[in-house]
């Protein structure tokens, strides 16, 4: 009992010195979105593929920007297909009884044939809004913490996103809920015409209302089904992106999205196809979700 008293008070302070040290967004959130999009779909990056360099300066861009937000991070490292994956794990500090993760998936197609594909919107869009979350994570978590990952090997059979389930599960984290991120930067593919500020939320049903609360004041569009077509929505929601691995599980999961485009896996897919104004909305709103939840 005394250890345990212990670890709680010490885990309490660590979690107190972070959110001293944090400082917030040092610049308009569109800007800072662009930003991390634009280096992390850089021609050095070579298309960020699992187990090649751009991949490699990926995780470190990653791990660097969650250890700088005040988060206790690490690599995971993982076997992907005869390649060495890695994902980038962010604890909140602190004691807590149960978790919550937020996720995006960081690897690209990589080079083909000396043509490499940039992968802007398909995934760093969600890898941006993901680190924009990490530095604004709450500081007063009660009894519930939140993991922020970043998954490698996602076009290598999702094997980071399986790897971390297998991880939580060995390392007995009970997992209350998921939200992932799965190119989320466009306006190109509108669910209604003349609505480009729009955003696709699939999955965890009953939760609608706190999106329409959360939205108050950001006025997207919500959707919440993939463009009006049940089988397409199921496809998507659990097949299709690293959310899978906790609906197998049976664990409540959101897949955010702005839906699939005419850039997407493509070489066109780059920085100056974004919105990042509408892109900016889409993760207010999804930081004033997680913090309702919490």
């Amino acid at each position: 009992m005394f250890y345990a008293d212990m670890r709680r008070i010490v885990l309490t302070l660590f979690a107190l010195l972070a959110a001293a040290a944090f400082t917030g967004h040092g610049q308009d959130l569109a800007s800072e979105l662009k930003g991390d999009v634009t280096f992390l779909s850089d021609p050095s990056m070579k298309g960020r593929a699992t187990g090649e360099a751009g991949g490699q300066n990926a995780v470190f861009h990653i791990f660097r920007n969650f250890r700088e937000a005040g988060l206790w991070t690490r690599v995971q490292s993982f076997e992907a297909d005869g390649k060495q994956g890695h994902n980038v794990i962010g604890f909140t500090p602190g004691y807590f009884e149960d978790w919550i993760v937020v996720s995006a998936y960081f690897d690209g197609l990589g080079t083909v044939n000396d043509k490499s594909y940039p992968g802007a919107d398909s995934n760093a869009s969600g890898v941006a809004a993901l680190l924009s979350l990490a530095r604004q994570w709450p500081r007063n978590l009660g009894k519930t913490g939140i993991i922020y990952v970043a998954f490698d090997g996602h076009n290598v059979n999702m094997s980071g996103s399986e790897a971390f389930m297998k991880y939580l599960e060995q390392e007995g984290y009970p997992v209350r809920m998921a939200a992932n991120m799965d190119i989320i930067g466009s306006t190109q593919s509108p669910v209604k015409e003349d609505r480009p500020d729009y955003l696709i939320i699939l999955g965890s049903p009953g939760t609608n209302y706190q999106f329409f609360r959360c939205n108050i004041g950001i006025d997207l569009h919500l959707s919440y089904d993939y463009y009006g077509s049940a089988r397409f929505t199921e496809l998507f929601y659990k097949s299709m992106s690293d959310q899978k691995w906790f609906v197998q599980k049976k664990i409540p999961a959101v897949m955010f999205t702005s839906g699939i485009t005419m850039d997407t896996n493509k070489m066109t897919d780059t920085p100056d196809k974004l919105d990042y104004e509408i892109m900016a909305k889409r993760v207010r709103l999804i930081e004033r979700w997680i913090k309702s939840i919490l």
